[in-house]
């Protein structure tokens, strides 16, 4: 048998010949690999290894750096376990908790501290931080069968902290990181070292503290950032509701579905849902000059379903809400502004018909009777089916759309008859302590199934598309979102455990030597942690039901 292995390296286009057991980090200063910015990681075989990975057989291989996803989330990883660390040295009964991102950063808490978190404290966290990655630190992936891992981690834990995801996970050996002699658990590969983490910040920010991190446009340069009250404080009502329910990590709630109480939990999430719908219905009913609601918010966020949701809770309270869809108002196909690759960019604000539609929206609130249009998607044209709208005295026009609060739209009506409304799966559940779950993923597995169910999309299409869609989003949506009048967090805590069935056969059909098999992996090892749940409890007005099929509402 040979001692050579041959690799296809796509960062220089050729096939070079190594010694078996070669590292990716010798393969890379080998072939003097140069990145716009600092190697991280490499994609083998689409499947994203850390630097010390040894290539024993055939590889394609492709080296990254932060400046893609996969790169990033391998920095912010290793920042994590640095940070967990300073803080298990300096406050060694505290319980870190990196809990959701927002601010382009990650929202972080200290419980059982003691005292409050003062900057006194995250100063000495910062401080801390900074000198372990100056000790260089090498950062070690070992795997050893779960019950050994258990004890490991039983063994530096503090009486507050807890294991439950090691009592659901469904796999015999687990992976995990050290440094040192500390232990962390994390749902994807490390930096070799500390001192490949150049760049953070660790800031006050509400109760908690902010962990900054680079740009991923622009690496060597921090996020920038701002307090943002209404998205936080949506995410806190809900992480206070999963409190109660105790439910802040996987673990705790594959404990609960295997406890028998999933179905309890289908009918709370759905009832507080119903609650907060009802509670905005109200706020618009109590200003009765409202003619407009603007709802607002990032793909596969449950707009549609929840204006319906809105629509009947307006109904009952005397109102006759009629709702807009924001899509009929697309330009032609062929007038549609192209993007930087050539392709038709359906998310800027430009593939709106804008004079058509103010013009439209200003005859209504003068009184006239109108035409509305309909955009057929087949033709990629607008038409007219003979559908009229007046506004009488009780009218309220449910304007929904991605780009439904940018100020660019409804210009000449007045502020006081508009309603802003904002919706996003804002996920607030984590895998535990140390890994939160992104918000874009329960949207993408959302998209993904809904595409390939109702729009003949393959998993592999929209996960192709989803970069533009997340860039869309930056640029078009996201920075109007603290314009709002009210939040809605369309996630359901058990969501993700009834769209597994749905998602991973789907997922299952992408090729695994493409580039969307990188994220695809990834997916598929996220949805292993869920233990599935039927989903037969779930009510037909659902928001769910708008991804997964059976919803009582016509799209």
């Amino acid at each position: 048998m040979s001692n050579t292995v041959t690799i296809y390296c796509k960062n220089t286009r050729q096939y070079h010949e190594f010694q078996r057991g070669t590292s990716l980090m010798e393969i890379q200063q080998s072939l003097n690999i140069k990145l716009n910015y600092p190697v991280v990681a490499a994609r083998v075989n689409y499947k994203v290894e850390d630097l010390n990975f040894f290539v024993y057989k055939p590889k394609d291989i492709e080296f990254i750096d932060m400046s893609c996803s996969s790169g990033m989330r391998v920095y912010v990883r290793t920042l994590s376990m640095v940070f967990s660390l300073a803080v298990r040295q300096l406050y060694p009964s505290a319980v870190l908790r990196i809990m959701h991102s927002i601010s382009k950063g990650y929202y972080c808490k200290i419980d059982h501290l003691g005292v409050p978190l003062t900057e006194a404290h995250i100063l000495a966290i910062k401080q801390r931080m900074q000198e372990l990655i100056e000790q260089n630190h090498a950062v070690h992936l070992e795997e050893k069968q779960v019950k050994v891992v258990k004890s490991l981690f039983r063994k530096q834990m503090n009486e507050h902290e807890d294991l439950s995801l090691f009592e659901t996970i469904n796999v015999p050996y687990m992976r995990y990181f050290r440094i040192g002699d500390y232990v962390d658990y994390y749902n994807g590969v490390l930096l070799p070292s500390t001192s490949y983490l150049t760049l953070f910040d660790l800031v006050p920010y509400y109760d908690g503290m902010l962990l900054r991190v680079p740009n991923r446009l622009t690496p060597d340069q921090l996020e920038d950032y701002e307090m943002m009250p209404k998205l936080y404080d949506i995410f806190t009502e809900f992480i206070d509701w999963n409190k109660i329910m105790k439910l802040n990590t996987i673990g705790e709630f594959n404990i609960a579905c295997r406890n028998r109480q999933s179905f309890d939990l289908i009918k709370v999430a759905e009832a507080l849902h119903e609650k907060k719908v009802a509670y905005i219905a109200d706020q618009i009913e109590a200003r009765d000059n409202i003619r407009f609601v603007l709802v607002s918010g990032p793909s596969s966020s449950g707009k549609t379903t929840f204006s319906k949701r809105l629509s009947v809770q307006l109904m009952v309270s005397g109102l006759k809400p009629t709702i807009i869809s924001m899509d009929n108002y697309f330009v032609n196909r062929v007038d549609t502004p192209l993007d930087e690759n050539g392709e038709y960019d359906f998310e800027t604000l430009e593939a709106l018909d804008l004079p058509f539609f103010n013009q439209q929206m200003k005859q209504l609130q003068q009184g006239e009777e109108v035409e509305l249009p309909f955009y057929d998607f087949e033709i990629g044209k607008r038409t007219f089916r003979g559908e009229r709208l007046k506004l009488e005295h009780d009218t309220v026009v449910i304007l929904e759309g991605i780009h439904a609060l940018n100020p660019r739209l409804l210009t000449e009506i007045r502020p006081e008859l508009k309603f802003k409304i904002y919706v996003s799966a804002l996920t607030t559940i984590s895998i535990d302590n140390h890994n939160w779950i992104p918000t874009t993923d329960t949207r993408l597995l959302r998209r993904i199934i809904r595409d390939f169910r109702f729009r003949n999309y393959s998993a592999q299409e929209t996960i192709a598309r989803w970069p533009s869609v997340r860039r869309g989003e930056e640029k078009w949506i996201f920075p109007y979102q603290e314009e709002a009048d009210v939040m809605f967090n369309s996630a359901l805590v058990f969501e993700l455990a009834v769209l597994k069935k749905y998602a991973e056969p789907i997922l299952a059909e992408v090729p695994k030597y493409c580039d969307e098999y990188t994220e695809t992996h990834r997916l598929l090892k996220f949805l292993n942690f869920f233990v599935p749940i039927p989903d037969r409890e779930i009510p037909p007005t659902s928001l769910l039901r708008e991804f997964m099929g059976g919803s009582s509402f016509r799209y």
